[in-house]
Protein backbone atom coordinates (compact mmCIF):
# COMPACT_ATOMS: atom_id res chain seq x y z
CA UNK A 1 0.00 0.00 0.00
CA UNK A 2 2.23 2.73 -1.51
CA UNK A 3 1.37 6.55 -1.24
CA UNK A 4 -0.38 6.69 -5.13
CA UNK A 5 -2.61 3.47 -3.85
CA UNK A 6 -3.47 5.54 -0.65
CA UNK A 7 -4.51 8.36 -2.21
CA UNK A 8 -6.55 6.40 -4.62
CA UNK A 9 -8.05 4.11 -1.38
CA UNK A 10 -9.00 8.07 -0.08
CA UNK A 11 -11.04 8.76 -3.66
CA UNK A 12 -12.69 5.69 -3.00
CA UNK A 13 -13.92 6.80 0.51
CA UNK A 14 -14.97 10.52 -0.62
CA UNK A 15 -16.89 9.05 -3.78
CA UNK A 16 -18.66 6.83 -0.48
CA UNK A 17 -19.05 10.00 1.39
CA UNK A 18 -20.16 11.50 -1.95
CA UNK A 19 -22.98 8.86 -2.30
CA UNK A 20 -24.41 8.71 1.28
CA UNK A 21 -24.55 12.96 1.28
CA UNK A 22 -26.52 13.29 -1.90
CA UNK A 23 -29.07 9.78 -1.21
CA UNK A 24 -29.30 9.99 2.50
CA UNK A 25 -32.82 10.88 3.67
CA UNK A 26 -31.64 13.25 6.27
CA UNK A 27 -35.09 14.61 6.86
CA UNK A 28 -35.81 11.46 8.36
CA UNK A 29 -33.29 11.85 11.26
CA UNK A 30 -34.46 15.87 11.42
CA UNK A 31 -31.55 17.26 9.61
CA UNK A 32 -31.76 19.74 7.30
CA UNK A 33 -29.13 21.36 5.20
CA UNK A 34 -29.49 25.36 5.20
CA UNK A 35 -30.76 26.84 2.06
CA UNK A 36 -29.41 30.23 0.63
CA UNK A 37 -30.97 32.28 -2.07
CA UNK A 38 -28.35 33.54 -4.89
CA UNK A 39 -29.77 36.12 -7.01
CA UNK A 40 -32.94 34.54 -7.76
CA UNK A 41 -31.79 31.16 -7.23
CA UNK A 42 -32.99 29.17 -4.15
CA UNK A 43 -29.84 26.46 -3.31
CA UNK A 44 -29.17 23.69 -0.97
CA UNK A 45 -26.02 23.79 0.38
CA UNK A 46 -25.93 20.25 0.76
CA UNK A 47 -25.10 20.22 -3.23
CA UNK A 48 -22.28 22.49 -2.43
CA UNK A 49 -20.52 20.61 -0.01
CA UNK A 50 -20.87 17.84 -2.51
CA UNK A 51 -19.57 19.83 -5.16
CA UNK A 52 -16.50 20.60 -2.72
CA UNK A 53 -16.23 16.78 -2.49
CA UNK A 54 -16.20 15.81 -5.87
CA UNK A 55 -13.80 18.53 -6.80
CA UNK A 56 -11.39 17.47 -4.25
CA UNK A 57 -11.53 13.46 -5.47
CA UNK A 58 -10.96 14.65 -9.26
CA UNK A 59 -8.04 16.32 -8.20
CA UNK A 60 -6.62 13.20 -6.44
CA UNK A 61 -7.73 11.19 -10.16
CA UNK A 62 -4.47 12.86 -11.41
CA UNK A 63 -2.59 12.96 -8.07
CA UNK A 64 -2.45 9.50 -7.82
CA UNK A 65 -1.32 8.48 -11.45
CA UNK A 66 1.78 11.49 -11.31
CA UNK A 67 2.70 9.64 -7.95
CA UNK A 68 2.27 6.38 -8.99
CA UNK A 69 4.53 7.19 -12.37
CA UNK A 70 6.72 9.88 -11.00
CA UNK A 71 8.42 7.28 -8.18
CA UNK A 72 7.99 4.01 -10.03
CA UNK A 73 4.85 3.08 -7.91
CA UNK A 74 2.80 1.49 -10.51
CA UNK A 75 1.40 -1.63 -9.36
CA UNK A 76 -1.12 -3.92 -10.78
CA UNK A 77 -3.53 -3.48 -7.55
CA UNK A 78 -3.19 0.53 -8.21
CA UNK A 79 -4.33 0.17 -11.98
CA UNK A 80 -7.57 -2.31 -10.57
CA UNK A 81 -8.17 0.60 -7.90
CA UNK A 82 -7.86 3.49 -9.61
CA UNK A 83 -9.87 2.14 -12.49
CA UNK A 84 -12.46 1.52 -9.65
CA UNK A 85 -12.22 4.60 -8.20
CA UNK A 86 -12.61 6.72 -11.53
CA UNK A 87 -15.90 4.94 -12.20
CA UNK A 88 -17.34 5.04 -8.72
CA UNK A 89 -16.60 8.31 -8.45
CA UNK A 90 -18.29 9.85 -12.17
CA UNK A 91 -20.77 7.41 -12.88
CA UNK A 92 -22.24 7.18 -9.69
CA UNK A 93 -22.90 10.84 -9.42
CA UNK A 94 -23.84 11.30 -13.19
CA UNK A 95 -26.84 8.30 -12.50
CA UNK A 96 -27.57 10.46 -9.27
CA UNK A 97 -27.89 13.75 -11.08
CA UNK A 98 -29.67 12.24 -13.85
CA UNK A 99 -32.23 10.18 -11.01
CA UNK A 100 -32.79 14.00 -9.47
CA UNK A 101 -33.30 15.46 -12.73
CA UNK A 102 -30.41 17.27 -12.48
CA UNK A 103 -28.71 15.58 -15.94
CA UNK A 104 -30.27 14.54 -19.14
CA UNK A 105 -30.38 10.59 -19.07
CA UNK A 106 -29.14 10.79 -22.43
CA UNK A 107 -25.67 11.95 -21.06
CA UNK A 108 -25.70 9.33 -18.62
CA UNK A 109 -26.64 6.48 -20.53
CA UNK A 110 -24.04 7.07 -23.31
CA UNK A 111 -20.96 7.68 -21.10
CA UNK A 112 -21.56 4.86 -19.20
CA UNK A 113 -22.48 2.43 -21.95
CA UNK A 114 -18.81 3.59 -23.34
CA UNK A 115 -16.73 3.13 -20.67
CA UNK A 116 -18.68 -0.44 -20.11
CA UNK A 117 -17.23 -1.06 -23.77
CA UNK A 118 -14.16 0.43 -23.28
CA UNK A 119 -13.62 -1.25 -20.05
CA UNK A 120 -14.19 -4.37 -22.35
CA UNK A 121 -11.75 -3.62 -24.60
CA UNK A 122 -9.08 -3.46 -22.07
CA UNK A 123 -10.18 -6.43 -20.51
CA UNK A 124 -9.86 -8.48 -24.07
CA UNK A 125 -6.79 -6.71 -24.74
CA UNK A 126 -5.18 -7.81 -21.37
CA UNK A 127 -6.09 -11.21 -21.47
CA UNK A 128 -4.08 -11.13 -24.73
CA UNK A 129 -1.35 -9.63 -22.68
CA UNK A 130 -1.63 -6.50 -24.42
CA UNK A 131 -2.07 -2.87 -22.95
CA UNK A 132 -4.51 -0.50 -23.78
CA UNK A 133 -3.00 3.10 -22.87
CA UNK A 134 -5.04 5.91 -22.12
CA UNK A 135 -5.94 8.19 -25.10
CA UNK A 136 -6.02 11.90 -25.25
CA UNK A 137 -9.85 12.39 -26.92
CA UNK A 138 -10.44 10.25 -23.45
CA UNK A 139 -8.81 12.62 -21.26
CA UNK A 140 -10.24 15.50 -22.73
CA UNK A 141 -13.62 13.68 -22.50
CA UNK A 142 -13.05 13.25 -18.41
CA UNK A 143 -11.77 16.96 -18.14
CA UNK A 144 -15.11 18.16 -19.40
CA UNK A 145 -17.12 16.03 -17.37
CA UNK A 146 -15.49 16.38 -13.96
CA UNK A 147 -16.22 20.28 -14.48
CA UNK A 148 -19.51 19.44 -15.87
CA UNK A 149 -20.38 17.64 -12.67
CA UNK A 150 -18.92 19.99 -10.22
CA UNK A 151 -21.09 23.28 -12.29
CA UNK A 152 -24.10 20.92 -11.96
CA UNK A 153 -23.61 20.20 -8.19
CA UNK A 154 -22.92 24.13 -7.64
CA UNK A 155 -26.44 25.44 -9.61
CA UNK A 156 -24.58 26.11 -12.78
CA UNK A 157 -23.23 29.53 -10.91
CA UNK A 158 -21.94 31.99 -11.77
CA UNK A 159 -22.94 31.13 -14.94
CA UNK A 160 -26.62 30.45 -14.10
CA UNK A 161 -26.94 34.31 -13.23
CA UNK A 162 -26.39 35.66 -16.85
CA UNK A 163 -28.75 32.80 -18.88
CA UNK A 164 -25.44 30.72 -19.49
CA UNK A 165 -25.86 27.22 -19.29
CA UNK A 166 -22.29 26.07 -19.07
CA UNK A 167 -23.13 22.81 -17.19
CA UNK A 168 -25.07 21.44 -18.93
CA UNK A 169 -22.81 22.40 -22.20
CA UNK A 170 -19.22 20.87 -20.88
CA UNK A 171 -21.46 17.78 -20.33
CA UNK A 172 -22.53 17.62 -23.70
CA UNK A 173 -18.89 18.12 -24.93
CA UNK A 174 -17.85 15.35 -22.30
CA UNK A 175 -20.45 13.29 -24.02
CA UNK A 176 -19.24 14.01 -27.65
CA UNK A 177 -16.02 13.27 -26.38
CA UNK A 178 -16.99 10.16 -24.93
CA UNK A 179 -17.93 9.07 -28.24
CA UNK A 180 -15.27 9.99 -30.31
CA UNK A 181 -12.75 8.57 -27.89
CA UNK A 182 -14.84 5.00 -27.92
CA UNK A 183 -14.56 4.81 -31.43
CA UNK A 184 -10.58 5.62 -31.05
CA UNK A 185 -10.23 2.90 -28.68
CA UNK A 186 -12.53 0.20 -31.08
CA UNK A 187 -11.07 1.27 -33.84
CA UNK A 188 -7.06 1.15 -32.51
CA UNK A 189 -7.71 -2.69 -30.74
CA UNK A 190 -10.30 -4.18 -32.87
CA UNK A 191 -7.18 -6.25 -34.34
CA UNK A 192 -6.67 -7.37 -31.09
CA UNK A 193 -10.37 -7.72 -30.39
CA UNK A 194 -11.19 -10.29 -33.03
CA UNK A 195 -7.64 -12.01 -33.12
CA UNK A 196 -7.81 -15.70 -32.70
CA UNK A 197 -5.84 -16.90 -29.16
CA UNK A 198 -2.84 -18.91 -30.15
CA UNK A 199 -3.21 -22.34 -29.01
CA UNK A 200 -0.09 -23.79 -27.33
CA UNK A 201 0.00 -27.50 -28.69
CA UNK A 202 1.28 -29.47 -25.70
CA UNK A 203 2.87 -32.90 -26.82
CA UNK A 204 2.28 -36.09 -24.80
CA UNK A 205 4.82 -37.63 -23.32
CA UNK A 206 4.91 -41.49 -25.43
CA UNK A 207 3.10 -43.90 -22.94
CA UNK A 208 5.30 -46.97 -22.02
CA UNK A 209 3.61 -50.19 -22.66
Amino acid sequence: MNLANKITMVRIFLTVLLIVLLLFPFYMVNIEFPKVLIGTISVDIKYFIAAGIFAIASITDALDGHIARSRNMVTDFGKMTDAIADKMLVNSTLIILTAQGMVSPVITVIIVFRDTVVDTIKMIAGSKGKVVAAIKSGKVKTTFLMLGIILTLCYNLPFELFNLDIANFLLVLATVFSLISGIQYYVMNKDIIFSREEKLEIEEPNKQK
